[in-house]
């Protein structure tokens, strides 16, 4: 059994498919062959935001990771572990996640860890029973051409970007104040409250950025069109190129927040989440970006408290590649074409390669096509994921053959079947959204119990995430 890449999806599959007893080839070409914006040899580094997004249940987020909890993911329980606070948000130590995924592949007798790149599909498919193939968007030039032999010739790519880390104590406490949205910034005791450093911008202020800012020069030269950018992933320059206060509304957002030396909502706001647990980095929330890091420094010294900022790493932005979901894969994510039918061995696709955009929806694709690879193995049905779950919705958007122009989705309420009797009222939307979902992942879990794909069939009775 070969699993290529140690991303999130392959470290999942490989750790999943070890606990049930298959042995199993974890190729990952790093650090022997290094990738534009990865930074250690370690698996599962987070390359982008240290943020898993929200763990409050009644949002997608929240009931994807609730989907995790119940089905017994690897990697979340390590997230939880290397937990940072974020207020709402699973934030976490990516360097300490990172390592103790690696940990648990090193030290698993059934997981054979190579790090060596494989440059094709045909070297691992003689010796393997099933290939996983799951090195994400920054798959290299020759194993993307190997693998558009077996998925038709279709590929498609789009701009990801990654935000720029700021040392701690290069930051101005005096202008920086320390606050959650929505909550006081002082406690009762005087004490600064909340997970998140608030830089605030006067009006003036922040008209000098904006100018600054699109006068900036990028890394690469051109407008770019919606479809070429993750949408949930902008720089920061696009959505500013939108409109000189689509920021406002947007990642410089201020609802919300108090500045204590006015007492007053600031007229914009770059909240700063920490990096890891002692708070020595700090990631500037949603700024994305591809300018040039000559200018990412003159440009975001302009932010207020940030004048002297010293970068840990500046922002990316780079080209990433997914292949045509609805086109070549069925719901066990096992790529369904004439092509990969001559290959003599299973293929399947994990992670964002398949368009399964968002680190916990990589985690539950690997976790997924383990539990694809077990039952095939075994020579049993697969339970499919009801699609009124949360990944069990993104499957089945990701595998219609319906789906026009596939772009990569997180899970969302969007792509949910609607309710039948939705509430107007949009807190009890969502949370008829998440009780729906409840019920349909507990009788899925029970499926899988009985047929010997999970150690046993979670009840109501199992406490939620962080109640």
């Amino acid at each position: 059994m070969s699993i290529i890449g140690g991303g999130l999806a392959g470290s999942e599959a490989a750790l999943q498919l070890a606990a049930q007893g298959i042995p199993v080839t974890l190729y990952e070409m790093r650090p022997v062959h290094q990738t534009d914006v990865h930074k250690t040899g370690y698996l599962a580094e987070l390359v982008c935001s240290n943020s898993l997004k929200s763990t409050k249940p009644e949002t997608a987020a929240g009931m994807q990771k609730r989907e995790l909890e119940l089905l017994g993911s690897k990697l979340f329980a390590e997230a939880l572990k290397a937990q940072v606070p974020a207020g709402g948000a699973l934030a976490v130590d990516r360097d300490a996640f990172a390592r103790a995924v690696t940990s648990l592949v090193e030290n698993d007798p059934l997981i054979d860890l190579r790090h060596e790149e494989v440059c094709s599909i045909e070297e691992v498919s003689e010796t393997s029973l099933a290939i996983v193939l799951a090195t994400g968007p920054l798959t290299s030039d020759a194993l993307a051409e190997s693998l558009m032999r077996y998925v038709g010739g279709t590929s498609l790519a789009f701009y990801d970007a990654a935000a720029p880390i700021v040392m701690a104590d290069s930051l101005d406490r005096d202008i920086l104040f320390r606050q959650s949205r929505y909550e006081d910034a002082v406690g009762s005791d005087g004490s600064a409250q909340g997970d998140y450093l608030n830089a605030p911008f006067t009006k003036d202020e922040y008209e000098r950025f904006i100018d600054e800012l699109l006068a900036a020069e990028r890394v690469i030269k051109r407008d770019f069109e919606s479809k070429d950018l993750f949408q949930a992933c902008q720089p920061i320059e696009e959505i500013a190129r939108a409109g000189r206060d689509a920021p406002r509304f947007g990642p410089l957002k201020p609802v919300g927040l108090t500045d204590p030396r006015t007492g007053k909502r600031p007229w914009a706001a770059l909240q700063l989440r920490a990096e890891d647990a002692i708070g020595a980095c700090y990631n500037l929330v949603g700024f994305q970006t591809n300018l040039k890091f000559s200018e990412q420094k003159r440009v975001f010294s302009l932010i207020p408290g940030l004048e002297n900022a010293e970068f840990a790493r500046f922002g990316v932005m780079h080209r990433n590649t997914f292949i045509d979901a609805p086109r070549v894969l069925d719901s066990c994510l096992r790529v369904r074409t004439p092509e990969a039918d001559e290959l003599g061995v299973p293929l399947f696709v994990a992670g964002q390669l398949g368009g399964t955009e968002g680190y916990c929806e990589a985690i539950r694709s690997g976790l997924h096509v383990a539990l694809s690879v077990t039952a095939l193995i075994r020579d049993i049905p697969l339970p499919v994921p009801p699609p009124t779950t949360a990944f069990g919705s993104l499957l089945a958007y990701a595998t219609d053959p319906g789906t026009e122009e596939y772009q990569p989705m997180h899970v969302n309420f969007g792509v949910l079947p609607p309710l039948d009797k939705p509430p107007r009222n949009k807190r009890d939307r969502y949370a008829a959204y998440a009780a729906r979902g409840e019920e349909a992942l507990l009788g899925y879990c029970a499926e899988l119990a009985s047929c010997g794909l999970l150690g046993h069939a979670p009840d109501a009775a199992h406490a939620h995430l962080g109640a």
